[in-house]
C-alpha cells in the first residue's frame, strides 16, 4: 500500500522534475527487519544477503538488526566493509577469483566453498580460514521460484573429495555446511527444506570430524509475492519452528535478502504517452526496465499505484493497460494488461516492491537514458 509519505515525496519529485526516482522508506524497512529479528530471537543467526540491495543507506538501516552480511563478490565485500567496517562477513558465490579468495581470507569470517577445486586453491594460499562447504542436494524443487542447481555448490558425491584436501591443509578449519537450494518458499516449505539439509549435513560433518560447534547455513529464499504486496513470509512461524530443529552446541544461520528489503523500495516515474495499438492500450513511462529489471527477469507484473497528475493529453479510462518503458525493445514491460480506472499523460506511477533486485541488477547504460535519482524517507 502506498504510504502517505511516499505519495507526498512522489508528488514533490514530479513537480521538481526529479523523476524517475527510487524512494526508499527507511522507517518501514527498520520496522520490518526489527520484526524479523524479534521473530528469530530464539532461532538462527540472521545474515543479510547484500546482493538483494547493497545501497549504503539500506545497509546502515539493516545492520543493527542482523548478525552479519553475506557478500558474493570481491566488489560487494569491499563496498560492505567501507559502509559497515565492523560487520561480520560471510563470502559466498561460484567462480571466485584468486584475488577474491585472498581478500576473503583477510576480511571474511566465513568462506562458503563451492567446489573441491576452489577449496584446493584456497588451501594453496597457506593462510588460516574458516570454511563452510556448500552442498547442492537433489530433491523435489517443483513449484519454487528459482532452483539453485547446476553450478552452485557440490553434490554429495563431489563433496567427498574435500576430505583429502582438508586433511592436507590443517590451516583451513571446517566449520560446517552451507546450503541454499531454492527461492520463493513459504514458511512450511522453508522448514521442510531446512530439515532436509540438516538430516544430510549432520552425519556428514560427524564423518568429516567437524563435531565441535558445527554450523549450518540454511540459505535464504523466503517467498515474496509480487501479486499480493500485503502477503508476507510468516517469520513468526518460521522462527518458532526452526528453533526446534537446533541441537545444543550447534549454530543455525539464514541469509535472506529480497524478503528483508523488497517492501521498502518504490520506483516512481511518470507517464509520457498513452496510446492504443491493435486494440490494446499502452502507457509509455519515463525510464524503464534498465532501471527496474525485476519484472523482465521474473516475467511478472510489477505492482503499482497511479497518482493522478495529468490534466491534458491522451488518457485511457476503465481499460486494461500495459505499462512499458522507453527502451527500444518489446521486452521493456513493467506490467501487462492491468485494469486501471484512468491513466493519463503526466500521471505519476509508483511501482512498489522495488527495494530488492531492482536498480542493482539493471542494465543501466542501455540507450544512455538518464539515471534515476535516489531518495530516503526517515524520521
Amino acid at each position: 500500500m502506498l504510504s502517505e509519505a511516499v505519495r507526498r515525496r512522489a508528488g514533490e519529485l514530479a513537480v521538481d522534475g526529479g523523476l524517475p526516482a527510487f524512494v526508499y522508506d527507511l522507517d518501514a524497512l527498520r520496522e520490518h527487519v526489527a520484526g524479523i529479528r524479534e521473530a528469530l530471537a530464539s532461532g538462527p543467526e540472521l545474515f543479510y544477503a547484500a546482493k538483494a540491495n547493497p545501497d549504503a543507506r539500506i545497509l546502515a538501516t539493516v545492520a543493527p538488526y542482523v548478525d552479519g552480511i553475506e557478500v558474493a563478490s570481491g566488489g560487494e565485500l569491499e563496498h560492505v566493509r567501507r559502509v559497515l567496517p565492523q560487520a561480520r562477513l560471510a563470502f559466498g558465490g561460484p567462480g571466485k577469483t584468486d584475488a577474491e579468495l585472498a581478500l576473503a581470507v583477510r576480511e571474511a569470517e566465513r568462506i562458503h566453498v563451492e567446489s573441491p577445486y576452489e577449496l584446493a586453491r584456497l588451501a594453496c594460499l597457506g593462510h588460516e580460514a574458516d570454511v563452510l562447504l556448500r552442498v547442492n542436494l537433489a530433491g523435489d524443487r517443483r513449484g519454487v521460484a528459482l532452483a539453485m542447481s547446476g553450478p552452485f555448490g557440490m553434490d554429495p558425491e563431489a563433496i567427498e573429495a574435500c576430505h583429502e584436501i582438508l586433511a592436507a591443509a590443517p590451516w583451513l578449519r571446517l566449520r560446517g555446511v552451507h546450503a541454499h537450494l531454492a527461492s520463493g518458499l513459504d514458511a512450511d516449505a522453508m522448514l521442510r527444506q531446512s530439515a532436509e539439509i540438516l538430516e544430510w549435513a549432520r552425519p556428514w560433518l560427524d564423518k568429516a570430524g567437524c563435531t565441535q560447534a558445527p554450523e549450518f547455513n540454511l540459505g535464504g529464499g523466503m517467498a515474496v509475492d509480487y501479486t499480493d504486496p500485503q502477503s508476507r513470509f510468516d517469520w513468526a512461524r518460521y522462527g518458532r519452528e526452526i528453533a526446534s530443529l537446533a541441537h545444543p552446541g550447534q549454530t543455525l544461520r539464514i541469509e535472506p535478502g529480497r524478503a528483508v528489503t523488497v517492501y521498502a523500495g518504490w520506483y516512481v516515474t511518470r507517464v509520457l504517452d498513452v496510446k492504443k495499438a491493435h486494440g490494446q492500450w499502452y502507457a509509455v513511462l519515463s525510464g524503464g526496465t534498465h532501471h527496474l529489471r525485476t519484472p523482465a527477469t521474473k516475467n511478472h507484473d510489477q505492482p503499482f499505484t497511479v497518482i493522478p497528475q495529468g490534466e491534458q493529453g491522451p488518457s485511457a479510462t476503465s481499460a486494461r493497460v500495459t505499462l512499458v518503458g522507453q527502451l527500444c525493445t518489446p521486452k521493456d514491460v513493467f506490467a501487462r494488461e492491468i485494469p486501471v480506472d484512468r491513466i493519463a499523460v503526466g500521471d505519476v506511477v509508483a511501482f512498489s516492491m522495488a527495494g530488492a533486485y531492482a536498480w542493482n541488477i539493471s542494465h543501466h547504460d542501455f540507450l544512455m537514458h538518464p539515471k534515476p535519482s535516489f531518495h530516503y524517507l526517515s524520521t
